[in-house]
């Protein structure tokens, strides 16, 4: 008999291979960092490769300008406005310090002595955000008025005296002088410092300052060793963000100071508006820019921690 050979069955269909759902989990940050990094590109990266070639360019706003690669205009800016840059350092330098003399306090009591009345100081701090910084620093010309409580107190003190002799006051005046613009920049960037101190105080576990008290050390000497050593993110982060702005801001010069106070802002804002050079006043940008990052660079390595709240 013969006998019929069977044909071999068919394979079934092989189904796509799926991608693996870790490899599909690994896209996920990406595609959720995708829409910041195009927002710091078209906002933050193209706009400075622009003014970095504005820079190096030469010509007028009538006849227009060419990108020459003329570099001179660095060595320019600086050598005639160096006088500028050195007091928006000095300036915000003094209005750091005064931030976190006056804010550490606050914060420190809001993070361990406030009680039920936290919340309440916490809105007393973010209040001056409620109103424009316009008119925040208009409203201290008010305050240092001539003739004003303000300054008739720091008169009966002699402090003026003592300002008179550094040159932060010219005789009982203290509108149009420097200590005008360092209250102004204080003021206005006091919050940037409270609050980063006060993320990073509350973060401390208070079972340390107990175990601290219990070891007989002294409400300084826990102060010394334990709450300021791990308090360093926050002074780090608010030393930061008040210094940074305060550096190439404008406003307070122009508002409480004078020609005698102008501070690198000023000289940046009247190149680009009024005198319409623009170059210098995009090499005068990237000037502040370099300098601030300099200052930046050598504060976050010696401050002994990179951890920023």
């Amino acid at each position: 008999m013969a006998t019929v050979t069977e044909a071999p069955p068919m394979p079934a269909p092989v189904a796509p291979e799926k991608e693996p759902p870790r490899k599909r989990g690994r896209r996920t940050p990406y595609l959720l960092l995708l829409p910041g990094l195009l927002w710091l590109v078209v906002f933050f990266a193209l706009p400075v490769i622009y003014q970095a070639s504005t820079s190096v360019q030469t010509g007028s706003l009538e006849e227009g300008y060419e990108v020459t690669w003329h570099f001179a205009t660095y060595w320019d800016a600086l050598s005639e406005y160096w006088p500028q840059f050195v007091r928006s350092v000095l300036y915000a330098a003094s209005a750091t310090v005064l931030c976190l003399l006056l804010g550490y306090p606050l914060a420190y009591l809001i993070a361990f002595r406030a009680g039920r009345w936290r919340n309440l100081i916490m809105i007393l701090v973010i209040a001056p955000f409620f109103t424009s910084f316009l008119i925040r620093t208009l409203a201290w010309k008010t305050i240092l008025a001539d003739g004003g409580p303000v300054v008739g107190a720091l008169d009966a003190l002699h402090v003026l005296d003592v300002t008179a002799f550094l040159g932060w006051t010219a005789g009982d005046r203290v509108l149009a002088t420097p200590l005008a613009v360092v209250c102004g920049l204080t003021y206005n960037f006091l919050p940037f410092m409270i609050l980063p101190l006060y993320t990073s105080l509350e973060r401390i576990d208070p079972r340390l300052h107990e175990a601290a008290g219990d070891l007989y050390a002294k409400p300084s000497t826990t102060f010394r060793k334990v709450t300021f050593p791990l308090s360093m993110p926050g002074v780090v982060s608010g030393t930061l963000l008040t210094f940074i702005p305060a550096s190439g801001d404008y406003i307070n010069a122009d508002l409480l100071g004078s020609t005698d106070t102008r501070m690198a802002g000023n000289v940046i804002q009247s190149q680009f508006l009024r005198i319409l050079d623009y170059p210098t006043a995009a090499a005068l940008s990237f000037i502040l820019m370099a300098a601030v990052l300099a200052v930046v660079t050598v504060h976050i390595r010696k401050s002994g921690t990179e951890d920023l709240v």
